[in-house]
C-alpha cells in the first residue's frame, strides 16, 4: 500500500504564492509509485480546499506566483483525534454533500510565514495526533520569531547579528528616542525587518537615518514587531540540516554562499523569486575547511538549541576574520528543485526525490504527542 501524503500549502501570510510554488516543486518530483498525494490549499482567507495535484498549476507564470482559487471544494478535518496505527480520514463538501476524500498517513505543511510556519498549524495537527513533517509547536514558533530565535541561540552561546527589537506601539510613542539610540549604539547601515515574516518581505536596508521612518512603516505592514540590525561586512552562507535517526546527531550539508551583484542592495524578495538583479549561488561556499566545519557545527548546535525536528536551513554570516554569526533559522525553507535547501543536499549526494521521501518517512515514524 502506498503512503498517502497530504501536502498543505498557500495560507494566510504574505508568502502565500511562494508556498504554492514550493508545493509545485514537490508535486513534480515526488515518487508517485511510492506515495499517493492529496493537495490541500489554504486560501488567503483561511479556507481549506481540495485542489489540483498537477505541478504545472503551481508554477510562476510571467513573473506571477499562483494563488489558491477560493471556489474549490472545502475539506473537512477529522472530528476527533487520530489513533496510532489508524489513517486520517479527510472529507470534502461536493455539490452540497459530504463525501470521503482520502485516508491520509502523514501531513506536510508547506506553509511559509505566519499561520503555518509559526506553530499554529502544527498545534492543530498535534491536537488531532496527526503525524506531520517538520518541527513542533514551540520550535516552530521560536524559529519564526527572529527576536525569540536570538534569545534562545544567545543563551546557548551562539553569536547573532547585533540589533534591537521595536514594537509598533513603542515606535508610535517615542520614535525619536529609538532613532537616537540607534544612531548612538549601532553603526549604519541598518537592516529593518519584520520579526515574523520570511522571504525578505518588508525588509529595507537603511544607509541614512532619514530613511528609517519609511523602513519602519514597510516592516510594520508585515508585523507589529520589528528588528533593526546592524549591517555586517560579511559573506552570507546557508547550511541545510536534517534530523538524525533514533536520537542521533543532526546531519548537515556543506554550506552554500549567496552572492549579490552591485545592482542589488541585498538579497531581497524580488531577487530571490523573480530574477531581479545579479545573484549567484556557490555550493559549496569557497571558504577554508576549518570555517566550513565551524558553520556546519554552528548549524547543528542551533538545530538542537531550538529543539527543531525534521529539517531546517540555517542562514549565517561569515566575517572577514572568519567569525560565524547566525542570521536566522528556517524550519520550512523554500523547497523547489532550485531552492538552496534541496540544492545543498543534492551536493551531498541526496537527490531531490530521495530528500522528499526521507522527510515523509521521518514524520511517519516520529512519536505522537509529547516528545
Amino acid at each position: 500500500m502506498r503512503t498517502t501524503v497530504a501536502l498543505l500549502f498557500g495560507g494566510r501570510s504574505g508568502e502565500h504564492g511562494i508556498s504554492c510554488v514550493t508545493a509545485g516543486g514537490i508535486l513534480a518530483a515526488i515518487d508517485r509509485e511510492r506515495f499517493e498525494v492529496i493537495a490541500l490549499g489554504i486560501t488567503r482567507e483561511g479556507r481549506w480546499l481540495h485542489v489540483s495535484d498537477d505541478p504545472s498549476d503551481w508554477t510562476l507564470v510571467d513573473g506571477r506566483a499562483p494563488e489558491i482559487d477560493p471556489s474549490g471544494n472545502e475539506v473537512l478535518l477529522p472530528h476527533s483525534r487520530h489513533r496510532p496505527g489508524e489513517r486520517i480520514t479527510l472529507r470534502t463538501v461536493r455539490d452540497g454533500l459530504i463525501q470521503d476524500l482520502a485516508d491520509v498517513d502523514v501531513f506536510w505543511p508547506l506553509l511559509h510565514g505566519v499561520y503555518g510556519e509559526d506553530g499554529t498549524v502544527q498545534g492543530m495537527l498535534e491536537m488531532l495526533d496527526i503525524p506531520y513533517v517538520g518541527s513542533g509547536v514551540l520550535a516552530s514558533a521560536a524559529a519564526m520569531d527572529k527576536a525569540a530565535t536570538k534569545l534562545v541561540l544567545r543563551a546557548a552561546g551562539l553569536d547573532c547579528a547585533p540589533g534591537i527589537v521595536v514594537h509598533e506601539d513603542r515606535w508610535a510613542e517615542e520614535s525619536h528616542r529609538v532613532a537616537t539610540y540607534l544612531r548612538r549604539n549601532h553603526p549604519l547601515p541598518w537592516f529593518v525587518k519584520p520579526a515574523r515574516a520570511g522571504s525578505s518581505l518588508g525588509v529595507t536596508r537603511v544607509t541614512d537615518p532619514a530613511q528609517l521612518e519609511a523602513a519602519m512603516k514597510e516592516a510594520f505592514a508585515e508585523d507589529p514587531k520589528v528588528l533593526v540590525e546592524e549591517g555586517l561586512d560579511a559573506r552570507e552562507v546557508e547550511c541545510g540540516v536534517l534530523q538524525g535517526a533514533d536520537r542521533q546527531e543532526p546531519s548537515t550539508t556543506l554550506p552554500g554562499e549567496v552572492k549579490v551583484g552591485r545592482d542589488l542592495e541585498f538579497y531581497d524578495y524580488e531577487a530571490k523569486y523573480f530574477g531581479k538583479g545579479t545573484v549567484s549561488i556557490d555550493v559549496p561556499a569557497a571558504l577554508p575547511d576549518a570555517v566550513l566545519e565551524e558553520v556546519r557545527e554552528t548549524s547543528c548546535r542551533a538545530f538542537r538549541a531550538l529543539g527543531l525536528e525534521g529539517l531546517a536551513r540555517v542562514d549565517m554570516f561569515v566575517t572577514s576574520d572568519h567569525r560565524v554569526l547566525i542570521n536566522e533559522v528556517n524550519t520550512m525553507p523554500g523547497f523547489t528543485p532550485y531552492s538552496m535547501f534541496p540544492v545543498l543536499w543534492e551536493n551531498m549526494g541526496l537527490s531531490y526525490a530521495d530528500l522528499i521521501a526521507e522527510l515523509i518517512e521521518q514524520a511517519r515514524s516520529r512519536r505522537l504527542g509529547a516528545r
